[in-house]
């Protein structure tokens, strides 16, 4: 008898990209590029489109199809990639005319998300945003609707939760809001609880692939899953810091972003990014070695401008700056920090920084409080500032971080 391994084949794609000059069109499929490789296929080639605006048939015109047809055919592709949102009609005209599966920029981000999501909540936010998508897409998809799970752009919710009767689907939308609202309200509490243990949160927001897990890793032996893909963290993680100077902070991961994320995506996952709008401090981690460094800040802080955190104070953190030629190219400003995460190259400034930006001035304090003074030690323990305390034979020795209003009645006592 003989034994044979199955190799899963790896799905071959084309991207497609159409230049209307609304943005950058170069730098876009660039990324679409690193998105198709992220969902495990492999991008072939690609086609650019110059035209005024899209072909409301095809997206890019009779034309340039028959090439794609024809290039397809001689290069085995399995699937065509478009940069940019298909309607229904279009993906229809082009899977007839050309015999290939065709998906669009949203779809191939849905896939990864399908891949990446681990905990329930961001299990059921996927699930939500491909039904959202996927409704207004559901007439004549009978042959489509057939092969949800074959490949990439077809993973996610499956046969069973797409039925053709859209009021089904529409109850399944409803469910889905509501257990997330059930979570949501939960990791409210959990915030409410922070707030009123004083605890101290720090986000780490940025970029899809800037290397935040890499930094969360290196900060907190987090053991976050830390890998060179795009959207490699999807559920946010928490864990505590201390500080330097004796402070524990809350550090939390958040998922990457990407430019022209679609607004619905944006929506879906609107309670994982509260996380960085209701954070004390935002760390903007970006590539550094990336030629679009300044581009990926800028998506950044443009989302949490919408989230509300203009108020709240940002760090951007240039990371992988050991893979840059000239290192002071970058921006040399007071609310920058250059780091190597992997590496744990400009770590100690990073949490200089944080520590500078702590809502409240803190300093870590040694005392000796005499035994007629252990009154104080109670103020301290009710403000939360009390870590640790020993009786010793010539008075109560004590560790403390104290905020700065407390600092003329300690000030005597330290050691």
């Amino acid at each position: 008898m003989e034994l044979y391994e199955n190799e899963e084949k790896i799905q071959r794609a084309l991207l497609v990209g159409i230049d209307t000059g609304e943005y950058d069109a170069e730098g876009s499929i660039a990324e679409l590029h690193e998105l198709v490789e992220s969902a495990g296929a492999e991008p072939v080639a690609t086609v650019m489109q110059k035209r005024d605006k899209p072909d409301g048939a095809t997206c890019i015109g009779s034309g340039r199809l028959e090439e794609i047809r024809d290039f397809c055919a001689e290069h085995d592709i399995d699937f065509i990639v478009f940069d940019t949102e298909l309607t229904p009609t279009q993906i229809r005209n082009i899977e007839q005319f050309t015999d290939i599966r065709t998906i669009d920029r949203t779809m191939l981000i849905l896939d990864i998300f399908a891949i990446r999501a681990r905990s329930n909540e961001g299990k059921l936010q996927v699930e939500l945003a491909q039904l959202k998508y996927l409704m207004p897409r559901l007439s004549g998809k009978g042959k489509e609707m057939s092969r949800l799970g074959g490949g990439v752009g077809t993973r996610g919710p499956g046969e069973t939760k797409l039925e053709t009767d859209k009021r089904h689907i529409r109850r399944r939308i409803e469910s889905l809001k509501d257990d997330l609202e059930h979570m949501t309200n939960r990791r409210e509490q959990l915030r409410s609880r922070r707030k009123k243990d004083g605890i101290i949160t720090v986000a780490i927001v940025g970029y899809t692939n800037a290397g935040k897990s890499t930094l969360m890793n290196t900060l907190t032996q987090a053991g976050v899953l830390s890998e060179n893909k795009l959207f490699a963290t999807l559920d946010p993680t928490s864990r505590a810091l201390k500080l330097p100077n004796g402070v524990s902070v809350m550090m939390i991961d958040t998922v990457g972003l990407v430019r022209r994320l679609p607004h619905h995506l944006v929506e879906a996952f609107k309670s994982t990014l509260e996380e960085a709008a209701l954070a004390d401090i935002i760390l903007n981690v970006c590539d550094a070695s990336s030629e679009e460094y300044k581009l990926h800040l800028d998506v950044t802080n443009s989302l949490l401008r919408e989230l509300g955190c203009s108020d709240r104070p940002i760090i951007n953190v240039f990371n992988k700056c050991d893979l840059v030629s000239n290192p002071l190219d970058l921006p040399n400003r007071k609310d920058s920090v250059r780091i190597c995460a992997k590496n744990g190259l400009g770590i100690e400034e990073l949490l200089r920084s944080i520590e500078e930006n702590l809502p409240v001035r803190l300093k870590h304090y040694n005392l000796l409080v005499p035994f007629d003074k252990a009154s104080l030690l109670a103020v301290l323990r009710k403000a939360g500032a009390l870590q640790s305390e020993e009786y010793t034979d010539k008075g109560i020795k004590a560790d403390a971080i104290v905020e700065e209003a407390l600092w003329h009645l300690v000030d005597e006592y330290a050691l």
